[in-house]
C-alpha cells in the first residue's frame, strides 16, 4: 500500500507540475520519508527528479536558452554543494529532544526538524497568493540561481524559486519550460554527486533493494504522468489541486519536525 501511495504521488505530481515548473521533489520527498530516513528519502527523490527531468529534457531540451542557462544554473551548481553538504553535516547532529505521547517515545532530530520546517515554510509560500505572483528581474539571475541552487542541495526545494527568477528572463513558454528543465538537471547532478559521496562512503546499508525498488516505481511513474501531462496539459491552473497539496505539505512538515513522522 505504501509504495502505491509513493507511485500514486509521483505520478500525479510530475503531470501537474511539468507546466509549472516545480513539485515533483517538494510533494514526493514527504511521501518517500514516510517509508525511510530522511537523508534517504531526499537522496531517493534527487533521482527520480533527475530522472524525470532527463526524461522531459529529451522532450523538450532543445529549446533551452544557452544565455540564461550560463547566469543561472552555474551559480545554482555551486550552490547545490554547499546545500547538499548541509544536509550531510545535519544528518550527522545527534537527537536535540524527545517527548512522549500516548505511550509512544518521539525524537526530534536536526535533519527532520529543518527539512519539516523547509517543508511547512514552502507549503505556506504555495498557499499565498502573493507568492504565486513573485517575479524578479532578469538582472537577478544568478542571484536567483544560488538561492534555487542551496535550497535544492539542502532538500529538494528548488523549483518555486527557479520559476520566479526565470519568469521574468524574458523566454518563450517553451524556452521558460526548457530551461528549467535543464537547470534542475544539473542541480540534481550536483547535488545527487555529494549525496552519493556520503552515502557510498558512510550509510551504504541504508540503500537496500527496497530502497532501489520504490524509487524505480516512483520514476516510472513519474515519466508516465509527465507524458500524459505533455499530451493533455496545456495550463494548469488547479488552484484547489494547489491547496489540498500545500495543506498536506505543511502536515507532513511539521509531522517531520516534531519527530511523528
Amino acid at each position: 500500500m505504501d509504495i502505491l501511495f509513493v507511485a500514486l504521488v509521483a505520478f500525479l505530481a510530475s503531470g501537474l507540475t511539468l507546466f509549472s515548473g516545480f513539485g515533483l521533489g517538494t510533494i514526493l520527498m514527504p511521501a518517500f520519508a514516510l517509508l525511510m530516513p530522511v537523508e534517504v528519502a531526499i537522496g531517493a527523490t534527487a533521482v527520480v527528479h533527475l530522472a524525470n527531468n532527463l526524461f522531459k529534457l529529451a522532450l523538450v531540451g532543445r529549446r533551452a536558452d544557452p544565455r540564461v542557462l550560463l547566469r543561472f544554473a552555474v551559480p545554482a551548481a555551486l550552490a547545490a554543494v554547499l546545500g547538499a553538504l548541509l544536509l550531510v553535516r545535519l544528518s550527522d547532529l545527534p537527537t536535540i529532544a524527545t517527548w512522549t505521547a500516548f505511550g509512544s517515545e518521539h525524537r526530534i532530530e536536526a535533519l527532520p526538524l529543518a527539512i519539516g520546517t523547509l517543508i511547512a515554510a514552502f507549503a505556506l509560500l504555495e498557499l499565498s497568493p502573493a507568492f504565486a505572483r513573485l517575479q524578479f528581474p532578469a538582472r537577478f539571475l544568478p542571484l536567483g540561481g544560488l538561492v534555487s541552487g542551496f535550497f535544492g542541495g539542502l532538500s529538494g526545494n528548488q523549483g518555486a524559486f527557479r520559476t520566479a527568477f526565470l519568469i521574468k528572463a524574458g523566454l518563450s513558454k517553451e524556452a521558460f519550460i526548457a530551461t528549467g528543465v535543464v537547470a534542475a538537471v544539473i542541480v540534481d547532478v550536483t547535488r545527487l554527486s555529494v549525496y552519493g559521496l556520503s552515502h557510498f562512503t558512510r550509510d551504504f546499508a541504508d540503500l537496500t533493494p527496497d530502497v532501489w525498488t520504490v524509487v524505480g516505481v516512483a520514476a516510472l511513474c513519474a515519466f508516465l504522468g509527465a507524458f500524459i501531462g505533455s499530451r493533455i496539459l496545456k495550463k494548469v491552473t488547479l488552484r484547489g489541486v494547489q491547496i489540498t497539496v500545500a495543506a498536506t505539505m505543511l502536515a507532513l512538515g511539521i509531522g517531520l519536525a516534531l519527530g511523528l513522522i
